[in-house]
């Protein structure tokens, strides 16, 4: 699915050079399901916001569905991006002023589609993460687990096939953590592709492999036995 290969991101100030990535090869297949852990300023969330085109690399090459997007502008970035990923992020980034659903369907104002499709694109995926009961609520009227269970409805809402999951369960209980551990289990069982960062050793045995970096290297990959 993508594959990057001698990537470097350097951020420049006038005084400062700060290497955030250096010399990364990662390549991750249509299916598979990996967690990226690593001290905090490592350059973990640098990686996934690159990968998610969110973002580009200061050198080094980025192949998505075999094409090189490393020196892609964000106009034609944000046209894959819309296609193929969905983002779960910590602070679940809801607009307070929309409902459930609203919030859920905005994901999809960006695509051709007609207004019914949408809507029935919205049910279906309440529905499936068991939030439909809260579709008319505002998010300060949820809980952390519910606001999080509508942002990873609004991420799949798509049917993107990557989704890429930036310490997601960071600012959750353990008991709601785990409910959304157990929700991208399932998506994973289902064919999408996942990308997780986290501190947690116990999320990452979800996954089927786990890249650690450190000042910007990958150090270590390890595959779980199926």
């Amino acid at each position: 699915m993508l594959k990057l290969h001698d990537l470097y991101k350097v951020y420049r100030t006038d005084d400062v050079e700060t290497v955030a990535l250096s010399g990364v090869n990662l390549e991750i297949n249509q299916g598979d399901f990996i967690a990226v852990m690593g001290p905090s300023g490592c350059g973990k969330s640098t990686l996934l916001n690159i990968i998610g085109m969110l973002d580009s690399p200061s050198d080094g090459s980025y192949c998505f569905l075999d094409e090189d997007v490393a020196g892609y502008g964000e106009a034609q970035l944000s046209v894959i991006r819309k296609k193929n990923i969905g983002f779960i992020f910590q602070s679940f980034n809801l607009i307070d002023e929309l409902t459930v659903a609203e919030n859920i369907e905005l994901a999809l104002l960006y695509h051709d589609m007609p207004a019914a499709e949408r809507t029935r694109r919205v049910k279906d995926v309440m529905d499936r993460i068991g939030i439909a009961h809260r579709a008319g609520h505002m998010p300060g009227q949820l809980s952390g687990g519910q606001q999080q269970r509508v942002a990873v409805a609004r991420a799949i809402v798509g049917d993107q096939p990557l989704i890429l999951a930036d310490e997601p369960t960071g600012n959750l209980d353990s008991v709601h953590g785990q409910e959304v551990m157990d929700m991208l289990r399932t998506l994973h069982s289902e064919g999408t592709t996942i990308v997780m960062v986290t501190h947690s050793p116990a999320h990452a045995d979800y996954a089927q492999r786990t890249v650690n970096l450190f000042d910007g290297y990958v150090v270590t990959e390890n595959t779980r036995a199926a």
